[in-house]
C-alpha cells in the first residue's frame, strides 16, 4: 500500500481535549464516585485524504482513517495477531479452501441497521466490480473466479462469496491461501452498505458516511480536519477510548512539530528532516520498524526508461548511503532489492530477504565502481557521457523529506550521468492523478505491506495490474507470480516468488532507494496506541496514562 507522503493545507484551530472530574466529600460521608475522564484526541497523520472509500482506499493514511471508522471479519490486535472482529469466528473446511465466518449478533451500522452477510458480500463483488475502478482488485485474487472477472471473462457477482443467511459469509478460495485471513482484515475487504451508494453515488462518502467501526465521521472541514466521534452502536463502544478523534489534515512537519510541542497535537508522523537526528537523541522520537520500501519508479512503457540498461544505469548512481545517512537520518536501510526485511520465506525464522540476498551492492565502498558501470551502461544504450539523453522530470509529493530525497537524486543523477532532470513537486491528488494516468517518467513513492507475504511487494507489477504504475510487462514474470500464487506447496509457492524479484531486479523495473522505518512523535501521558508493521496507526483504545 502507497505510504501517502503528503502536503498540505492549513494549520487551523486546535481544540483542548477537556477532563471532567467529581468532587470528593470530606468527613464521613460517602465519596462522590469520580466520572471518567473524557479524552477528546487531536493528532495528524496526513493530510487531505484522496478518498475514504474502503474499496477505492490506496494509502496508509487513509487506511488508517478507515480503520476508525469500519471493520471487517477479521482484524489485527495490539499483539499483530488476526482475530475474529464483526465475525464472532469462523472454520475451514479440510480442502482449505472453504471459509465460512459467522458474525456476531450485535454487529450494527451508525444508523442502527444490522450488519449482515450480505453487506460483505457486496463489498466484496463492488471491490472486483470493473466499473468500481478500483486498484486493489486484485488483492482478492485467491477467490474463486477472480481472475476470470479481473480478465473480463465473468461479471464481479459471479465472485466465490455468498451470504446463505443473514449472518452467514461463505468464501471459496481457487486454491489454500496462507495469508487469506490477512485478507479478512484489509481495509478494502471491510463492508459497505449497497443501499447508501447506489442512494448517494461517488459522493457517498460526503453525504451519509453510514459505518460498522468504533468511531462515526462528524465533521469534515477539507483541508483542516476531520472529526470522528464515539459510534455508540459499535458492539465494543465500552472498550473504545477517546470520546472524540481529531485528524487535522496537514503536512507541514515544522508546523506538526511545533503544534505537538505546544501541546495542541498529541500524536504526529512527520517531521522535519533535519531535526531527526537531535528529536531520536533525546529520545523524543520513536522510531518502529515497517514492512515498506521506498523507490523511485520509472514508466517504464515510455522512452527513455523503456530499456533496461537506461534503468540499471540510474539506479547504479545513486548513492543509497548518502540518503539514509544524511537525508532521511530515521534508521532507514540502504535498499539492495524490492522485498524488504521483515517477510517470512520457507521456514520457520527464515527471511524472504536474507535468504533472496542483494541484487544491489549498497556498501558504501561500492559506490565509484557501481558509478563506472552506470556510465558503462548509459553509452551502451547510446548516451555516451550522458550526450543525447532527453532531459527528464523527477515528480514527488510536496513535503520536507521527500524534497530532499529529490534534490539528491537530482545531484546524483546529473553528476554522475551527465544527464538533466528537472524536480515537479504536488500535492497528493495531483501525484496520484499524474502517476496513475501515466503522465510521468520518474516518481518518488513508498510502498507498504499489505500483509506479512512476498508476494504483496511482487503481484502489483504483473501486467495490467491496477497499481503497476511502472506500466511494467513481462510474460515470463507474469507467470511465475501466477505459479507462487496458485501453488499449494510453500517452498514452490516461495521458490516462485524468489525467481519472479529476479526477474524483476534483472529488468530494475523500478530502482528501490531504502528500506523504511515508521517514526513518529507521541504524547508520553497516553497509554493504549499501537501501530502495525503495515503502517497502520490505531488510536481506538487510547488513554490517560496511570
Amino acid at each position: 500500500m502507497k505510504k501517502k507522503q503528503v502536503t498540505a493545507a492549513i494549520l487551523a484551530a486546535l481544540l483542548l481535549a477537556a477532563a471532567l472530574a467529581g468532587c470528593a466529600q470530606t468527613g464521613g460521608a460517602a465519596a462522590t464516585p469520580t466520572a471518567a475522564p473524557v479524552l477528546n484526541l487531536n493528532v495528524c497523520v496526513g493530510s487531505e485524504p484522496g478518498t475514504i472509500d474502503p474499496q477505492l482506499n490506496a494509502t496508509v493514511d487513509g487506511a488508517t482513517l478507515i480503520n476508525h471508522a469500519f471493520e471487517g471479519l477479521m482484524r489485527l490486535d495490539a499483539d499483530g495477531d488476526i482475530v475474529p472482529a464483526q465475525a464472532a469466528g469462523y472454520t475451514v473446511d479440510d480442502s482449505g479452501t472453504v471459509y465460512t465466518f459467522t458474525l456476531r449478533d450485535d454487529i450494527k451500522w451508525s444508523d442502527g441497521q444490522p450488519v449482515t452477510a450480505s453487506d460483505f458480500v457486496y463489498a466484496w463483488r463492488r471491490l472486483m466490480d470493473p466499473t468500481t475502478g478500483a486498484g486493489y482488485s486484485y488483492i482478492l485474487e485467491m477467490v474463486k473466479n477472480a481472475d476470470e472477472i479481473l480478465a473480463g471473462d465473468m461479471t464481479s457477482d459471479q465472485l466465490g462469496i455468498t451470504a446463505p443467511d443473514d449472518r452467514t459469509v461463505e468464501i471459496t478460495l481457487s486454491a489454500p491461501c496462507p495469508y487469506f485471513l490477512e485478507i479478512c482484515a484489509f481495509p478494502n475487504t471491510y463492508p459497505v452498505r449497497e443501499d447508501v451508494i447506489e442512494k448517494n453515488g461517488d459522493q457517498w462518502t460526503f453525504e451519509d458516511y453510514v459505518c460498522n467501526g468504533p468511531y462515526v465521521l462528524t465533521d469534515w472541514s477539507h483541508n483542516s480536519y476531520m472529526l470522528y466521534s464515539k459510534n455508540p452502536e459499535y458492539y465494543n463502544a465500552e472498550a473504545v477510548g477517546p470520546e472524540t478523534i481529531k485528524f487535522y489534515l496537514m503536512d507541514d512537519s515544522a508546523a506538526m512539530l511545533t503544534a505537538y510541542r505546544s501541546g495542541e497535537l498529541s500524536f504526529i508522523d512527520q517531521v522535519p528532516a533535519g531535526e531527526i537526528p537531535t528529536l531520536k537523541k533525546d529520545g523524543e522520537l520513536t522510531v518502529k520498524g515497517v514492512m515498506g520500501v521506498y523507490f523511485s519508479c520509472l514508466n517504464d512503457a515510455s522512452k527513455p526508461f523503456d530499456d533496461p540498461k537506461v534503468r540499471k544505469a540510474f539506479s547504479l548512481a545513486v548513492d543509497r548511503n548518502y540518503l539514509v545517512d544524511n537525508v532521511t537520518a530515521g534508521g532507514e536501510i540502504p535498499a539492495s532489492a524490492l522485498v524488504p526485511d521483515g517477510l517470512s520465506d520457507v521456514a520457520a525464522g527464515e527471511d524472504f530477504r536474507s535468504v533472496g540476498g542483494a541484487y544491489i551492492d549498497t556498501s558504501a565502498q561500492s559506490y565509484e565502481a557501481n558509478c563506472e558501470e552506470a556510465k558503462k551502461l548509459l553509452a551502451e544504450a547510446g548516451y555516451p557521457d550522458g550526450e543525447g539523453f532527453p532531459a527528464v522530470e523527477y515528480l514527488y509529493v510536496n513535503d520536507d523529506v521527500s524534497d530532499k530525497i529529490a534534490q539528491a537524486l537530482q545531484y546524483m543523477w546529473q553528476d554522475e550521468l551527465g544527464v538533466t532532470v528537472t524536480l515537479s513537486a504536488r500535492d497528493w491528488s495531483g501525484f496520484m492523478d499524474d502517476v496513475l494516468g501515466g503522465s510521468y517518467q520518474m516518481a518518488g513513492l513508498a510502498w507498504l505491506a499489505d500483509f506479512n507475504d512476498p508476494i504483496s511487494f511482487l503481484d502489483m507489477w504483473t501486467t495490467g495490474n491496477g497499481n503497476n504504475i511502472a506500466r511494467y510487462s513481462n510474460a515470463h514474470y507474469d507467470e511465475l507470480i501466477t505459479r507462487a500464487r496458485d501453488s499449494e506447496d510453500r517452498a514452490d509457492r516461495i521458490g516462485n516468488m524468489h525467481l519472479a524479484e529476479d526477474a524483476l531486479m534483472a529488468d530494475m523495473a523500478m530502482i528501490p532507494l531504502y528500506f523504511n522505518t515508521d517514526p513518529y512523535m507521541i504524547d508520553p501521558g497516553l497509554a493504549g496506541f499501537y501501530t502495525s508493521p503495515l503502517g497502520y496507526k490505531y488510536f481506538m483504545y487510547v488513554t490517560e496514562a496511570s
